[in-house]
């Protein structure tokens, strides 16, 4: 029998982070999976059963339960979501980055709306214990003057990974969004009419673009720039400035900050007990999305608005 309380569905990586997590939480799931050979897999690694069959299978035996986290491949996002919001469930917590386009995540939203539902996109990064702290000592400087940050991709690493139809091809909203959504959440969305955008060259994997680079002026007033080249070396970072430090998120995970009249970054101490156990930031945001404190999770209309932003900086056409 399934459980009522909470259903997890998928048995990938990710989904095996979001079971460990849970299980810490002591919060009764149940997982639905697809295949046997994944659902093996994740049995083995996290010692809970997986309901095999796919969703559509077990919705035709089960009532949908009221709260659901969904753990699959960007291609399925939001066709999932939509399966569960029709079945009934009316709070969703989908992996990023919630659809595959604009267009899809927009159908999402006015079925989340039509169903009066609270869906959330899962972005981990938000929840770093690096972060966390960062956030803390921002708002004790006085809050952010400037900022800039990096989402360089590994292109000869991606290139030969098997991804499902599109995701490649998108992989600035299934996978960049990562540090661009974080960076956003901290200085606030680029203000409209006060930013710009370019992009040049491209990719077998990723016609739309090889470099990116913008500047602009967000809607709490910050100077911000951003660049990435994934033809060249680089790595994920953001340099946040205040007025009595630079702070340096690289790699997301550390945090150090050069404070003002000296070179040298020095090192500040976190609490990363929770991100060494678990996948980093995956038990704070699903312990935050279990209590219903949602301040720092993105909601669907919040990535609704991103998704633009993202398929302007990317080159991707907004539909």
């Amino acid at each position: 029998m399934v459980s009522e309380s909470l259903w997890l569905i998928g048995a990938g990586p990710m989904a095996q982070a979001c079971a460990s997590a849970l299980l810490e939480l002591s919060v009764p799931f149940s997982v639905i999976g697809r295949s046997s050979s994944s659902a093996a897999a994740f049995t083995e690694s996290v010692g809970v059963p997986v309901l095999t069959g796919g969703l559509e299978h077990t919705l035709n035996r089960q009532t949908a339960p009221e709260q659901v986290i969904v753990a699959v491949g960007v291609e399925a996002l939001a066709a999932t979501a939509q399966l569960l919001l029709e079945a009934g469930t009316r709070r969703l917590l989908i992996e990023k980055p919630g659809a595959l386009n604009l267009a899809e995540l927009q159908q999402l939203q006015t079925l989340a709306q039509q169903m009066d539902a609270e869906v959330w996109i899962a972005y981990n990064r938000r929840f770093y214990a690096s972060v966390l702290k960062l956030r803390e000592l921002i708002t004790a400087d006085g809050g952010i003057t400037s900022a800039s940050f990096e989402f360089t991709e590994w292109s000869h690493q991606i290139r030969d990974l098997q991804k499902g139809p599109g995701v490649k091809e998108h992989w600035l909203l299934g996978n960049s969004s990562h540090v661009i959504d974080l960076a956003f959440d901290l200085i606030g969305f680029p203000a409209e009419g006060n930013w710009h955008a370019w992009h040049s060259g491209s990719l077998d994997w990723h016609p739309a673009a090889a470099r990116f680079h913008g500047a602009g002026i967000t809607e709490k007033n910050i100077p911000f720039s951003y660049q990435a080249d994934w033809e060249a070396p680089g790595r994920w970072g953001i340099e946040l400035l205040t007025r009595r430090n630079r702070y340096l998120l690289r790699p997301l995970e550390s945090l150090q900050a050069i404070p003002l009249g000296k070179l040298a970054a020095e090192t500040i101490d976190i609490d990363s007990e929770l991100d060494q156990r678990f996948k980093p930031g995956v038990f704070r945001q699903l312990e935050a999305f279990i209590t219903g404190d949602i301040k720092l999770l993105c909601s669907l209309s919040e990535q609704v608005g991103a998704f633009r932003i993202y398929n302007r900086i990317a080159g991707y056409s907004n539909k």
